[in-house]
């Protein structure tokens, strides 16, 4: 699978990382990203805000996305160094604000917007639930367009394969025609999930059911992309049975709290007697 001969070899367009530059501000193409999932987030707030049964209303949205972009950013930066680099933290412990050096952790980032919605809810005077279940459906976009910033910027490439879609990525050392394992993840956590999770989301559902659907289907779906994408180098001798990557492993509490909010949403939460 060594591309000894690129020729016929599907080729990274080897886009430049820098999306705007002016004088000396430049605006990367991950970050143009964020920006972009914030907008499109602030959008499908607005839609779904509208809905008479909605915990969130119009001039709640601006709190929200400020919110949860706070979550989104501390809770992906604290999400990574925790789960995967803490040993660099206890070396050089100013690393964690170095957010360009490792970059995000998904799962870190879920907790923190958890947290936010936590503390908005509650600023709200409106059940955490609730407003967990109006985020669900939002947050899908946001992850595709991450996903399509990684592969711009040539990040988290999949692991070689000899499939007819293989491809060379320019900044691989190795040039091995790989997994464009980004595309998988951008179409299933972006395209996927978000079409799941909007279309059980249009009608009025028990509380914590949405938030079910979407642990358990953003579980499935990047268990799965996992085996075709690259672990980190400096966790390659952390798989779990050997197999097993980091990703994986968060995926499990994942899926499991996903299925018991499932459970608890159609089996044992009693709506209040009105």
């Amino acid at each position: 699978m060594l591309a000894q001969s690129l020729v016929g070899v599907l080729m990274h367009p080897n886009f430049d990382p820098v999306a705007i530059e002016v004088g000396p501000l430049r605006v990367h193409w991950y970050g143009l990203m964020y920006l972009l999932a914030f907008a499109v987030a602030w959008l499908l707030a607005r839609h779904r805000a509208a809905r008479p049964y909605s915990p969130v209303k119009r001039d709640n949205l601006d709190d929200l996305i400020f919110y949860g972009a706070l979550g989104v950013v501390i809770g992906g930066r604290l999400g990574y160094v925790l789960f995967y680099d803490f040993g660099k933290f206890l070396q050089d412990p100013l690393w964690l604000v170095k957010i360009w050096d490792g970059g995000m952790s998904f799962h870190g980032g879920l907790l923190g917007v958890i947290v936010a919605m936590f503390l908005f809810a509650r600023k709200l005077g409106k059940p955490v639930g609730a407003v967990l279940d109006f985020v669900a459906p939002i947050v899908p976009i946001g992850l595709g367009l991450g996903r399509i910033g990684n592969f711009i910027g040539q990040e988290l490439w999949g692991r070689p394969t000899d499939l007819p879609w293989a491809m060379v990525f320019p900044n691989d050392p190795e040039l091995l025609q790989r997994h464009p394992s980004q595309l998988y993840q951008a179409g299933l956590e972006g395209i996927f999930l978000f079409a799941l999770v909007f279309y059980f989301s249009r009608l009025q559902r028990p509380p914590w059911a949405v938030s079910g659907v979407f642990l358990l289907g953003y579980a499935a779906q990047r268990f799965v992309v996992e085996f075709a994408r690259q672990p980190d180098d400096h966790l390659r001798d952390e798989l779990l049975f050997g197999w097993m990557t980091r990703g994986q492993q968060l995926c499990v509490p994942m899926l499991l709290t996903g299925i018991l909010l499932l459970v608890y949403a159609y089996r044992i939460y009693k709506p209040a007697a009105k």
